[in-house]
C-alpha cells in the first residue's frame, strides 16, 4: 500500500514540471495537412444548378424566372434547398394529397388565386386546408402537375 502511495505521489510531482508549476502538455498545430480533411467535409451550401441548353430538363426541372426581385405579390413561395419546387404528393387515409410547402406572406390570397387556376383548368372545386403556422397548403386529390406549371407562370 506504501508503495502505491509513494508511485502516486512521484507521478503528480512528475506532472507539476519546475518548482511545482504544471506545464501545458507539447504539441504542435499544423494547417499544411488540413486540406486533406477539408476534400472530406460536406459543402456548406448546395450549389447552384448548371445552366441548360433548354428547359424543362429531362428531369423536369425548371429554374425560377429570371426576374430578380420576387414576383410582387402578397404572398412567396421558397424553392429548396435543392433548387426544386416545395409540391408534394402523398396519401393519408386512403386520400390523395397535394401538399405546397415554404409559403410565406398572406397564404389565403394564395390559396384563392391556386383554386382559381385551377378552376380554370376545368378541376372541379378542390377542399383546401390551410396551415398558417407551418406555412403549408393541402389540396384533395393529385394536382402536382397543375401547381407546379401554375408556380413557374409565376416567376417561382
Amino acid at each position: 500500500m506504501a508503495a502505491m502511495a509513494a508511485l502516486g505521489r512521484r507521478l503528480r510531482a512528475l506532472g507539476r514540471g519546475v518548482r511545482g508549476v504544471q506545464t501545458p502538455p507539447r504539441y504542435e498545430e499544423s494547417t499544411a495537412e488540413f486540406g486533406f480533411v477539408e476534400r472530406l467535409l460536406p459543402p456548406s451550401r448546395i450549389p447552384d444548378p448548371p445552366p441548360h441548353p433548354k428547359y424543362p430538363t429531362p428531369s423536369g426541372w425548371s429554374p425560377p424566372a429570371g426576374q430578380t426581385p420576387p414576383p410582387d405579390l402578397p404572398y412567396f413561395v421558397r424553392r429548396s434547398r435543392l433548387h426544386n419546387l416545395p409540391v408534394y404528393l402523398g396519401l393519408r387515409q386512403g386520400r390523395r394529397l397535394t401538399e405546397l410547402r415554404r409559403i410565406h406572406g398572406d397564404i389565403w390570397a394564395l390559396e384563392r388565386d391556386l383554386r382559381a387556376f385551377l378552376g380554370s383548368q376545368g378541376v372541379p372545386e378542390v377542399a383546401a386546408q390551410v396551415n398558417e403556422v407551418t406555412g403549408t397548403l393541402r389540396l384533395r386529390g393529385h394536382w402536382g402537375a397543375q401547381v407546379r406549371q401554375w408556380l413557374l407562370q409565376r416567376g417561382f
